[in-house]
C-alpha cells in the first residue's frame, strides 16, 4: 500500500527557513528557490553553495512516484543519460516510505506507537512520521487494513520505497 504524505506546516517551515538551514544559505535565497520551484514544471530542485545543499521536492512528485536518489558520488559526470533502477512495485499489502528520512513510530519518546501489529487501521490514519530536513512528514494509511508487522524501528533511517509496514 503506497503511503500518503503531508508535511506539517507552521513550525516546520520556520525550521527550514531559519539561519540554521545552512551556514552560507540566506533565508531570502531559500524563499526564492521555493518560489522558483513552485512556479516551474520541475518536480525537484537541488541547489548547492559553499558546501551547503538544499533539496526541494514538490509534494505532488512524492505522491506520484517516490524514487530513490543515487548518492552524489555515483552520478556520472558525462552528459549521457543513465537508466536509474526502478523501485519494485509496492505490494498491495505493504506501506512503503515515500521519501528518505528518519522514521518515528511514536509521537514522542516514551509514548505508545501510532500503530502496532494486529491493530486495525482506517484510511487516513497516521502510521508513522518521517523526518527529513527538519520537516515532519506524516505517513497515513491509504485504505482500511490490519497491521500484520512493523518492518522498521523508531529512529531508523529509511530510503524512499523501503517497506515500513505489512498488512494482513
Amino acid at each position: 500500500m503506497p503511503a500518503v504524505t503531508r508535511s506539517l506546516d507552521a513550525s516546520a517551515t520556520k525550521d527550514v527557513l531559519s539561519p540554521e538551514a545552512g551556514p552560507d544559505m540566506k533565508q531570502e535565497q531559500i524563499k526564492t528557490l521555493i518560489d522558483a520551484l513552485a512556479a516551474s514544471d520541475l518536480a525537484e530542485l537541488e541547489y548547492t553553495e559553499d558546501g551547503s545543499t538544499l533539496r526541494l521536492v514538490k509534494q505532488s512528485a512524492l505522491k506520484a512516484a517516490p524514487m530513490a536518489r543515487p548518492p552524489a558520488g555515483a552520478r556520472h559526470a558525462t552528459g549521457a543519460a543513465s537508466a536509474e533502477p526502478a523501485l519494485p512495485e509496492a505490494a498491495a499489502d505493504e506501506c512503503r516510505a515515500p521519501l528518505y528520512g528518519v522514521v518515528h513510530l511514536q509521537p514522542a519518546p516514551g509514548e505508545p506507537p501510532f500503530v502496532h501489529p494486529g491493530q486495525a487501521v482506517e484510511a487516513g490514519q497516521m502510521l508513522c512520521v518521517i523526518e527529513a530536513m527538519k520537516m515532519f512528514n506524516e505517513v497515513r494509511a491509504e485504505a482500511a487494513a490490519t497491521v500484520q508487522s512493523v518492518l522498521v524501528s523508531s529512529g531508523q533511517e529509511v530510503e524512499a520505497g523501503e517497506p515500513l509496514f505489512r498488512f494482513g
